[in-house]
């Protein structure tokens, strides 16, 4: 599918998919989105010593960068480790354009920018310090057959249900609950009605947080014990 750089709003760039009419990030600012769903909302609600993070799907690396630019700010007593899905990665030019590195003060961005796209894909490697990334292309409903750690968080970030509708049903959300420890938190920036009706069903607590900017609401699940019994 023919892709095309955007600037959005907050100055960050992302990529527009011609074919489908659908932006990788939201247009009133991608920097701004992810920081607001997957750190504000992700990352900083979680205290663990080790912590196991599930994306679906890797896009443009965002996340990974801001997800490394939030774990910088702590005292690092802790190990993440980043597992991240993606079906069709991005080309080397489109990585250089999108240059998210300078839109932040810190010099050593740009070698991590650098070193997040460079990791071999399939193979655990370290980005910094107590980060370990582990980039795997494959289909998303591929996920069933992969080994993964229980997972403490998952950045769910598919493709929108406008032009991916089967990401957004309970088969794959099925999967991902698998995945995850009890008292996990999936944060996503959708608030469809259908989506926590099925979070809800596999036994998720589903809250409504405010969205990001440009967006009145978005999503944060914890899973629950087999027999408790969520509430809206």
């Amino acid at each position: 599918m023919k892709r095309e750089i955007k600037t959005t709003n907050d100055g960050s760039k992302t990529l527009f998919i011609n074919d489908l009419n659908e932006n990788y990030h939201s247009h009133h600012g991608a920097l701004q989105e992810a920081e607001h769903v997957f750190i504000k909302n992700g990352l900083n609600q979680l205290n663990d010593c080790e912590i196991n993070i599930l994306e679906l799907g890797f896009g443009t690396g965002l996340n990974v960068l801001v997800t490394i630019n939030e774990y910088l700010k702590t005292d690092k007593n802790h190990v993440i480790n980043y597992f991240s899905l993606e079906k069709y990665p991005i080309n080397e030019s489109e990585i250089n354009d999108l240059a998210y590195f300078e839109h932040f003060d810190n010099p050593e961005f740009k070698n991590i920018y650098q070193k997040i796209h460079q990791a071999e894909w399939g193979k655990s490697t370290e980005i910094i310090s107590g980060f370990n990334l582990k980039k795997i292309e494959c289909d998303f409903f591929d996920l069933k057959t992969i080994d993964l750690p229980k997972i403490n968080i998952v950045y769910f970030d598919c493709f929108g249900a406008r032009v991916q509708p089967d990401l957004w049903e309970k088969p794959l959300f099925e999967m991902v609950s698998d995945k995850m420890s009890v008292n996990g938190l999936l944060t996503t920036y959708s608030s469809k009605g259908s989506v926590r009706r099925i979070l809800k069903e596999l036994n998720f607590k589903v809250e409504k947080k405010q969205g990001p900017p440009g967006k009145r609401e978005m999503i944060n699940a914890i899973k629950m014990e087999d027999q408790e019994n969520p509430e809206s």
